[in-house]
């Protein structure tokens, strides 16, 4: 947190608080969330370093490393010249705000409860103290091993934003591009005065709408702007042909998580709730409740045809069901009243020959409804939909409904993370290879790489040598998984070219703006290679990101920056502690190459069945009996885990934790020195111990649903 310094984007003194920059001349009538309450008092927050000039104002009940002054009209010259002078002191010895460094979520012995009989439940012997004492805080859904980790990821990332919004940089870089999108999302000021003036254009094109046909070509628009109506498109490498990229289209258009919302009776509550919250949001774009109602009824009408025409989760888990390559004039031809030339002569793509579309039925009923259901009501869900995408980037009052239904209804979350911390994930959504570049600089070690290198290649060795030796695998089959396997690649830290936003205008008074012509810049990014060899360099996810993805149609493994960090990987533990948590994440990752979907595409990273009919039977009966296992785990009462849905990712833990297990023992032979009692556990002991504690997890009961619904990994307790 900091306080009292001359930003570039405005000449008088600002005090930045976690909800905004907040203008002296304005602190009498600003209440915490930056919207003008005349006669509101103003919690401020100025960093540790500036306490010794103000002892006398620290407040016993601030915020964890700052001191909050609250002060009515009659204080506030005192104040400001105090804090004014605070800062000058303060940053003429800096030149800016001192780093917060966040504490390092290290695996901890005390984090167990021995009390715990570790045959009865190991997860809580593992983890039980932890669990107890760490509750989930009030701006989280769940927390745990992951979420500690990201939480100390997203301060370090503050650090960044901090020294890039304060020091002046060339424009087009990425420090000054990442700083003027910054100032944008923290200028609250700003957002308060447009209010809903950005929406003003949209709608009024959405208004003047005349036919599905101008609709559709305006639907891409709004794709392009990052939006999703109706369905989605996207650019991806062709998975029957992966060295060329292909066109896509895919079912979309809802406005709940996921098609059950509209259908199961257990979301029933949600759904009302969900109409509630239309009719809240039209009423704050200025519609009487009676019309806003009906609009919310129609809107609901629209996306619940939408759901039922939508497959499942675990059926879009099958990917030769969901790949099916049409003519671009056949598509059309039998979708004549969805508008189709219109929009796809919106996307550029003027020689588009074929599109893969995912879920054909669901195209049949949208021409259907299209051509069944008054224009007027699809402006009305046009407008929902515009509005349920921007309102995070809008003032507070859109902003706070907006979270009151998809925070706090859908996941539990009571409150909203700090301002900075939102804008930091918008930051990371739309350029975030620019402040994935300043990230790595910063934070990244050579030394880290080389490491997970090495880790890598030992799991590797493991694995390979397994696939060489499954005895219910026949020959033909092993010689071809073994040559996919010999094709497999890594990437590890960060790209070797960073994505240039040179081309996205970023203005730091345009929060919105700079949101969608980053998206446009992106949609119009892979547009263009439709058609054209795949880039096999590209990441998928930033360099910050704590994650990693094993990419089947590039056979590859990737793990960013951001995950190579203790809880999961810690050059100050012992190998047992690492190959417990960095160690059983590659092998998950590996272990993808080879579950019920990575093992369906070839050493090219094409879908093809060239496993032999026997040896698929093989598989399928070992992969039930992990369905059947995951089936019968109770998340919470009534609350059953979907074996199913959760598939993959539970094979991939098994492999993870075995083939990790046995690489850690083949290190330990090779150094038989490390062989040693640490905090009275042995390397075996420790091993799962570190992969109990990487998965703890403490849930809210509606973010524990929503997982359930949507996740295809399973709840933290059962993947210990």
């Amino acid at each position: 947190m900091s306080a009292g310094f001359v930003n570039r984007y405005d000449p008088h003194i600002e005090i930045r608080d976690s909800d905004g920059w907040i203008p002296v001349p304005d602190l009498k009538v600003m209440d915490r969330g930056c919207i003008p309450a005349p006669g509101q008092s103003h919690t401020l927050y100025v960093p540790s370093s500036v306490s010794p000039i103000l002892p006398d104002l620290k407040n016993p009940t601030c915020a964890a490393g700052g001191f909050c002054f609250y002060w009515g009209v009659h204080h506030r010259d005192f104040l400001i010249a105090t804090i004014s002078a605070a800062a000058t002191m303060l940053f003429a010895k800096t030149g800016r705000a001192a780093e917060y460094q966040p504490a390092v979520p290290r695996f901890k012995v005390e984090n167990m409860d021995r009390t715990i009989d570790p045959a009865t439940n190991f997860y809580k012997f593992a983890a039980g103290t932890w669990l107890r004492n760490n509750p989930v805080p009030a701006d989280k859904s769940r927390w745990g091993g992951f979420e500690e980790l990201q939480d100390r990821n997203w301060q370090l990332i503050h650090n960044i934003l901090d020294q890039s919004s304060h020091e002046e940089a060339p424009e087009k870089t990425p420090k000054r591009e990442v700083g003027d999108f910054y100032a944008s999302a923290m200028n609250t000021n700003v957002l308060e005065q447009l209010a809903f003036k950005p929406l003003t254009p949209i709608f009024r094109r959405i208004d003047l709408l005349k036919s599905v046909d101008e609709m559709m070509g305006y639907v891409e628009e709004l794709h392009e702007r990052g939006m999703d109506p109706l369905f989605r498109d996207s650019v991806e490498p062709d998975e029957k042909n992966s060295t060329v990229y292909a066109y896509n289209l895919s079912q979309g258009g809802l406005g709940l998580p996921d098609r059950d919302y509209y259908l199961e009776e257990s979301f029933a509550s949600k759904r009302e709730h969900y109409r509630e919250h239309i009719i809240r949001m039209f009423g704050l774009l200025g519609e009487k409740r009676l019309e806003a109602a009906g609009h919310a009824k129609t809107i609901i009408n629209l996306e619940t045809a939408l759901a039922k025409a939508s497959r499942s989760r675990v059926d879009l888990r099958d990917p030769n069901a969901n790949y099916n390559k049409v003519t671009v004039g056949t598509f059309e031809r039998t979708h004549r009243s969805s508008g189709w030339p219109s929009y796809f002569s919106a996307t550029g793509l003027a020689d588009l020959g074929d599109v893969i579309v995912g879920q054909p039925e669901f195209f049949n009923t949208l021409d259907q409804l299209l051509q069944s259901r008054p224009l007027g009501e699809w402006r009305t869900y046009l407008r929902w939909t515009v509005l349920r995408n921007v309102a995070p980037y809008l003032h507070h009052a859109a902003d706070k409904e907006h979270f009151a239904f998809y925070g706090t209804e859908l996941s539990g979350q009571l409150e909203q993370e700090p301002r900075w911390r939102r804008s930091a994930k918008m930051i990371d959504r739309t350029i975030g290879e620019a402040l994935g570049q300043l990230y790595v600089e910063k934070y990244f070690t050579p030394e880290a790489r080389a490491r997970m290198d090495e880790l890598v290649g030992n799991l590797r060795e493991v694995f390979r040598d397994r696939l060489s030796k499954l005895d219910w695998m026949s020959a033909d089959t092993r010689t071809k998984a073994l040559a996919k396997f010999d094709r497999f690649t890594q990437k590890i830290g960060y790209p070797d070219k960073f994505r240039d936003y040179s081309k996205v205008e970023i203005r730091p008074d345009d929060l919105l703006g700079n949101v969608q012509r980053a998206s446009i810049f992106e949609s119009r990014r892979e547009m263009v290679r439709v058609g054209k060899p795949v880039d096999k360099t590209e990441w998928h996810m930033t360099p910050q990101t704590v994650n990693a993805y094993f990419n089947p149609v590039q056979n590859e493994i990737v793990f960013p920056a951001g995950i190579l960090q203790p809880p999961f990987f810690d050059v100050e533990a012992d190998d047992a502690i690492n190959y417990g948590a960095i160690g059983m994440v590659i092998g998950h990752e590996i272990t993808h190459g080879y579950d019920d979907q990575g093992r369906k595409y070839d050493a090219e990273g094409n879908l093809n069945e060239w496993w032999s009919d026997k040896d698929s039977k093989e598989f399928d009966a070992r992969a039930q009996k992990v369905v059947d296992q995951y089936n019968a785990y109770e998340a919470a009462p009534k609350l059953h885990v979907n074996g199913k849905l959760t598939l993959g990712e539970n094979i991939a833990d098994l492999g993870g934790a075995s083939i990790a297990y046995e690489a850690m023992e083949r290190a330990l032979a090779k150094d038989p020195s490390k062989r040693k009692l640490i905090d009275g556990f042995t390397p075996e002991q420790r091993f799962f111990l570190s992969i109990a504690q990487l998965w703890r997890t403490n849930w809210r009961d509606a973010e524990l649903q929503r997982r359930i619904t949507v996740d295809p990994h399973s709840p933290g307790q059962f993947r210990a």
